[in-house]
Order: structure tokens, then sequence, then C-alpha cells
């Protein structure tokens, strides 16, 4: 069976930046299990996994625009700490839900000084290529649930 929409796939990978550091890894733990073509995962892994089979593995380097978007400076602004009534010690790196015009976005504290706070709503590894070595662990039909869901269920899924 090939990988194509509306298939579950379940791949094995390694994440890795410019420089070679991994940034993220499924080798000593699940795979990640995914449903092809309902935009689960980043798209430009999504393309390079199209017409793959169980047992394959590749290495791709996903461009920023094909992956978590380009970084764009108008996703950072300065705001008063006041904004973020009942945290004791906001710290870099935290992170918040926020509604925006867009909907529900997870906002990320870059920097903290005084009483500003940076927040940046841009996806923490935006402006980056990422380079994946994947293996294709299995592919299976997704259920009518999954379809109508678009995403697949695992135990203890809340459908």
């Amino acid at each position: 069976m090939q990988i194509a929409k509306n298939k579950v796939v379940s791949i094995h990978y390694t994440l890795k930046n410019d420089a070679g550091s991994v940034i993220d890894s499924s080798e000593s733990g699940e795979p990640l299990v995914y449903l092809h073509g309902a935009q689960n995962i980043i798209p430009g892994l999504e393309r390079a996994l199209e017409g793959k089979v169980a047992d394959d593995a590749l290495e791709v380097s996903i461009e920023a625009v094909d992956a978590y978007g380009e970084y764009n400076k108008e996703l950072t602004q300065t705001v008063p700490s006041n904004m973020f009534e009942g945290v004791d010690k906001i710290e870099v790196g935290m992170e918040f839900q926020a509604q925006t015009e867009q909907g529900m976005q997870v906002i990320r504290i870059a920097d903290v000084d005084g009483d500003d706070i940076t927040i940046d709503g841009n996806h923490p590894l935006a402006g980056e290529r990422l380079h994946f070595d994947v293996t294709v662990d299995s592919i299976r039909d997704a259920s009518a649930d999954e379809l109508e869901h678009g995403h697949i269920h695992t135990e203890g899924c809340c459908h």
C-alpha cells in the first residue's frame, strides 16, 4: 500500500536544524501516526512522503515556507506585564493562548524587560529549513470516523 490521501501513516523520524542539531526524534519511542492529506503534518514533509511504502527510508530538507512558514516580525509585539494578570512570574519561553482575529493562537514570551513583555506568535521553528530522516513504519486505510474528524483515533481518544 502506498502513502496517499486518507491513509493512516506511521513513521519514525529524526528532525535536525541546519547546524545538524537534533530538534526532535521518535526513534526512542512510538512512531508518529497521522492522517495523510489532512494537514496533520507540515506540507513539505507530507509531499515528500506521498507514494512511499512501508520500510521506505528518506532524507528530506524542507524549506521554511513548506514547514512552519517564514518568520513574521509582525507577529511580535511588546505589551505591558499587566496583560498577564494572575501569572506570578513571567519568564522567557512561557506559552499562552490568545484570542486573535484569526482565532485562538499560541504566543510565546520572547523577552522580559521590567514591565515590558515581548510576545511572539510565530511557531518556534518559523523561518528555519528543517532536515528529516524518515522511515515509513506502516500504512493503513483510515476509518470513517477518522476521515470525518480529520485525524487518527488512538487509545484514549475523546471521540
